[in-house]
């Protein structure tokens, strides 16, 4: 294959988000990019560090893409709304770009995630604050919802669900409106995250002594 000029960090980053939505995000490598494109691994080390600085790139693409798509549906929306507006989006990407989606569930820093991170972050943390949800409670709440979420993706994309009735859509519907039951019941917390009175615990522990 003959190599291909003009390579940049931006063209290798789009190619390699392609590659992880075809075999993987975690077999994404500075090799498998190189045969990609049509050059030798050597070639590629003047714009990446390795394979975890590619990874890593993979991860802030999806996000600027999916904090942009989460924009758009979040407008002027908040409440039930909103969740439904952003477990939608959060659906439709993971199918479109299963890799990519995969990144954006992997640990990456704060300073790697930069403003596309921050982003997605404070959209997310809006639709908390459409339920009225405490802000010491908001990132737990945010967690659940992404929890649910990807898991949901997950069960689904294996297969999880096509051995049962009812179908997966069913399901998929139930588990927003139970979502939605849970962010508008949010239960009190205690700020350091704790949900429960250690005080009414002990006083419970006596009573059935």
């Amino acid at each position: 294959m003959a190599a291909r000029a003009g390579l940049t960090i931006d063209s290798l980053t789009a190619s390699a988000a392609e590659l992880a939505d075809e075999v993987g995000f975690e077999r994404v490598t500075v090799s498998e990019l190189a045969r990609r494109v049509g050059v030798k691994p050597a070639s590629l080390y003047s714009h990446l560090r390795g394979s975890d600085d590619l990874r890593g790139r993979i991860s802030v693409l999806a996000l600027s893409e999916l904090g942009d798509r989460l924009s758009i549906a979040l407008a002027g929306r908040s409440g039930r709304h909103a969740l439904d507006a952003v477990v939608t989006v959060m659906r439709s990407y993971a199918h479109e770009h299963p890799g990519r989606w995969e990144s954006t569930q992997v640990r990456i820093t704060a300073s790697e995630a930069g403003p596309v991170g921050a982003k997605v972050g404070a959209l997310m943390l809006g639709i908390m604050r459409g339920y009225d949800i405490p802000p010491q409670e908001q990132t737990h709440a945010v967690r659940l919802v992404s929890a649910a979420v990807d898991g949901f993706i997950r069960l689904q994309a294996n297969g999880s669900f096509d051995r049962s009735e009812p179908n997966a859509e069913a399901s998929w519907t139930r588990m927003i409106q139970a979502l939605d039951t849970a962010l508008s019941h949010w239960p009190a917390g205690a700020p350091d995250g704790s949900s429960v009175d250690n005080r009414e615990t002990d006083n419970s522990e006596r009573t059935s002594r």
